[in-house]
């Protein structure tokens, strides 16, 4: 028999280790979970305290970011002359603290644009509680209160969040509460961290799993960490960048509306058929001819997925002989963590072709199942 949520986030708060990663499916319940959590943690009215954005930072127990978070922005679009669009920002505390407080403007910026390009700029205006974006050309010019996508708003409200957390890991990390720069957080316990990966690119959320990762490995204060996510690839960083091992959990929903939390002792590999989504992901990148340096990471992943599940010792045992050793100087420099470092240069189109020929021998020899017409 499953269990009700309010029970799910019972599970959870009695599991003391500093990490728990959940996967699950979209429209599971994972942003209903972690407002469970927050409210079984930090009851509202407890103390005073209300949500994130109606009331102060000293009280809280628990920071979250989910879909409530980027409901914080929300976009100005100037129906009537369509000249000064807007994102604006809910009144809250955390920005506050973000902005006013810590004058954090310029590493949000900086973040955001190591997310998605140096030329998009955000302009905010004195009181913090809208920012307008430009593109900068390298002629001086710019194109002036633009919209930004989907993608590119969720990255500016990760931004944010990510700028706090770093800021409160920092605090917290010195272990004497009178030498912390602030007592704002010395109640913190938690960060609750749904499904950050929203609208973004594979690239962009490799990016950020492996951010997020380096910021928890630096805690040392005891704060916990919960990260839920429907996205095998962001889930698959995680579990290995953390080391996951025995907090690894699918959250499943029954027919009856109950729930489970399943321990999945090992990343996607053993746990879901997360070699389906390589290969699409992979195939499409193909088809498209708009292989990018994360394809060879994601290549890669998937022959030693293959070579696992055929018995092989070695991943590269699956490789063509001919191209061995070169197939291994490439795969092996993309699925490094450098990859994201944008001094990368993009693929060659011969390095476009590898990964063109990789991802067919191995579909072929492998024996994979095709769909024929």
């Amino acid at each position: 028999m499953g269990k009700s949520l309010s029970e799910i986030a019972r599970q959870l708060k009695d599991n003391r280790k500093k990490i728990q990663l959940i996967y699950a499916f979209n429209g599971v319940g994972k942003t209903r979970l972690s407002r469970e959590f927050k409210e079984l943690v930090s009851p509202k009215g407890e103390s005073g305290e209300e949500e994130v954005e109606d009331s102060g930072l000293a009280s809280k127990k628990i920071l979250y970011y989910n879909a409530f978070t980027e409901d914080l922005f929300y976009w100005d679009n100037d129906l009537q002359n369509d000249v000064d669009i807007r994102l604006k920002i809910q009144p809250n505390a955390f920005t506050d603290w973000v902005f006013q407080e810590q004058g954090q403007e310029p590493k949000v910026i900086g973040n955001f644009q190591n997310y998605t390009n140096r030329t998009l700029m955000p302009r905010f205006n004195a009181d913090f509680s809208e920012v307008m974006f430009s593109v900068q050309r390298g002629d001086d010019e710019s194109i002036e209160n633009i919209k930004i996508s989907k993608g590119e708003e969720s990255i500016f409200v990760w931004s944010v969040f990510y700028s706090l957390m770093e800021q409160v890991v920092a605090v917290l990390n010195h272990p004497e509460p009178s030498e912390r720069e602030t007592d704002k957080f010395n109640q913190l316990e938690y960060f609750f961290v749904d499904d950050p990966v929203t609208s973004l690119d594979d690239n962009h959320l490799i990016q950020m799993a492996i951010d997020l990762a380096k910021i928890i490995k630096k805690s040392n204060s005891g704060l916990k960490f919960i990260i839920t996510t429907h996205n095998v690839s962001f889930y698959n960083v995680l579990y290995n960048e953390l080391n996951i091992k025995e907090n690894g959990y699918m959250l499943i929903n029954y027919e009856d509306g109950s729930y489970e939390l399943d321990k999945k002792p090992g990343d996607s590999n053993k746990s879901f058929s997360y070699h389906h989504h390589l290969i699409s992901i992979i195939r499409q990148a193909v088809e498209d001819d708009k292989i990018g340096k994360y394809h060879f990471m994601l290549l890669r992943n998937l022959y030693e997925k293959a070579a696992n599940f055929l018995g092989y010792k070695n991943w590269s045992d699956l490789l063509p002989d001919e191209k061995e050793a070169y197939a291994s100087r490439i795969m092996n420099f993309y699925s490094h963590q450098t990859i994201i470092n944008e001094e990368i240069r993009e693929p060659s189109q011969p390095e476009k072709q590898m990964v063109k020929l990789l991802f067919n021998h191995l579909l072929d020899n492998a024996k994979f199942w095709k769909e024929t017409e």
